[in-house]
């Protein structure tokens, strides 16, 4: 009883962490989101098949490839450079740093600096490899694309993790 309780707020936790690897780099939010759906099968109550886990972990396996790669070609398809690319990873980590220093966690600022990082970010590393402003804003705003297909792709993963897991959990109450 004590270790399904302890298994099933661990779960709650790593989902929520999921969630926030979603958005914040470096934070592998489908394998986290994952390992949580594994630590509810893991008690008595909560477990689902074989099939549904399989399916899951290939999800979280492709989805994370994926992020990788998506801000990469969209980059290039609005004809962009690495450094574009780099600056766009770094733009992202700057504004996730920087901006809970500056006292913007939370609200429309934070979001703004989530989403306006990935952009400065991949226009100044253009700029700098000394691509021209008109191509350097083009690759700029393909890395921004590609950064958004990625978040929103993980992002959509760990939170159906954790409906999943919610409903799983709310599920014995309402029948």
């Amino acid at each position: 009883m004590i270790m399904e309780i302890l298994l099933t707020v661990l779960s709650i936790f790593l989902a929520i962490v999921g969630i926030a690897g979603g958005i914040i780099p470096g934070l592998p939010g489908p394998p986290i989101s994952f390992f949580a759906l594994v630590l509810i099968g893991i008690t008595e109550k909560y477990s689902f098949s074989e099939t549904f886990y399989i399916v899951s972990a290939l999800l979280a396996f492709v989805i994370t490839l994926l992020d990788y790669y998506v801000p990469v070609y969209g980059t290039k398809k609005f004809g962009g450079t690495k450094a574009g690319v780099r600056g766009s990873t770094i733009g992202l980590i700057v504004s996730v740093l920087l901006l809970p220093l500056l006292g913007i966690v939370i609200g429309p600022f934070g979001l703004v600096g989530i989403l306006l990082g990935p952009f400065v970010g991949a226009y100044l590393g253009e700029t700098m490899a000394g691509t021209s402003g008109d191509r350097a804003l083009r690759a700029a705003f393909g890395s921004f694309i590609g950064f958004l297909a990625g978040t929103l792709m993980k992002l959509t993963y760990s939170i159906a993790i954790l409906i999943i897991i919610f409903t799983s959990l709310l599920r014995p109450l309402f029948s």
